[in-house]
């Protein structure tokens, strides 16, 4: 075990992240959650509105859950980023341009993120590593 305190999780942690559609996961419920936060009508107001007043609230809340199904349940990615950018894209009209458009980014972006994730796929290596790799002494092969 290393010296430094902390370092067992941190690899834990990379562990995870690396069997899932981490970033795009992560992106998506941002997305939700910045439309969310810029909303600003009240549930007075949002209830008198009617269907399109709570649907400011009701996609950006599913985007926020789906964000956090594809980190959780990667398995299912595909069905929850198709989802995911839908909804994404309903944010234009429903909740202020898609949370002056952040939001709306951040979703799609998200979205096509975990869509394209593929899980047997194999981690990269840094660029540090590839060249330390390159540097290292080759050895002979046998004839």
């Amino acid at each position: 075990m290393s010296g430094r305190p902390g370092q067992g999780m941190r690899s834990a942690f990379r562990r995870w992240r690396a069997g899932r559609p981490f970033w795009g996961g992560l992106l998506l419920a941002l997305g939700g959650a910045e439309i969310l936060l810029t909303e600003k009508a009240s549930m007075k107001v949002v209830l008198h509105i009617g269907m399109q007043g709570l649907a400011g609230y009701l996609l950006p809340a599913l985007m926020l859950l789906l964000g956090l199904l594809i980190l959780f349940n990667p398995a299912q990615r595909l069905f929850y980023s198709i989802t995911g950018v839908l909804l994404s894209l309903g944010t234009w009209v429903t909740s202020n341009l898609g949370g002056f458009l952040l939001g709306l980014l951040l979703g799609v972006v998200g979205s096509c993120l975990a869509f394209g994730w593929l899980p047997d796929q194999e981690p990269r290596r840094s660029r540090r590593r590839r060249r330390k790799e390159a540097r290292a002494p080759q050895t002979a092969e046998p004839a």
